[in-house]
């Protein structure tokens, strides 16, 4: 039954990985995750880029657009990284390598290459960390 059930999982994965990137155009590495209740901006979907390795958790929000300002920007998700649940990435950040967000951060600026943010508006708390799959510290 478990088998079954981690199946049928991964089949709606792909199906979901290729309705973003075929579909709408986004750029998603085959090998990231994208939690089901991940929410991406479909305003300007090809902005979207999220790189190797990468699990974005439940309730975290993807901007590539901001309404008010009347802007359209790449949003970028480097390779290994954790975006933790109801995290929201504002639009044309670009968050580095080995990096993990914290539950419940807004990120409005870059974020650079092997560190954690945390918390609204998210600042650095650690830095030298390295990632593996899916964003898990070493």
């Amino acid at each position: 039954m478990r088998k079954l059930r981690e199946s049928i999982r991964l089949i709606a994965i792909r199906l979901r990985h290729a309705y973003f990137t075929g579909l709408l155009g986004m750029d998603i590495a085959t090998s990231a995750r994208i939690s089901f209740g991940t929410r991406q901006d479909k305003t300007n979907p090809k902005g979207i880029h999220i790189g190797e390795e990468s699990y974005t958790a439940s309730g975290a929000i993807i901007f590539t657009h901001d309404f008010c300002r009347g802007i359209h920007r790449d949003t970028r998700i480097g390779k290994r990284c954790f975006i933790g649940a109801n995290a929201i990435i504002m639009c044309g950040v670009r968050i580095g390598d080995n990096v993990v967000v914290g539950s419940g951060a807004i990120v409005t600026k870059d974020v650079p290459s092997g560190c954690i943010v945390a918390g609204n508006p998210a600042k650095i708390i650690k830095e030298g960390i390295r990632t593996t799959k899916f964003g898990q510290i070493v």
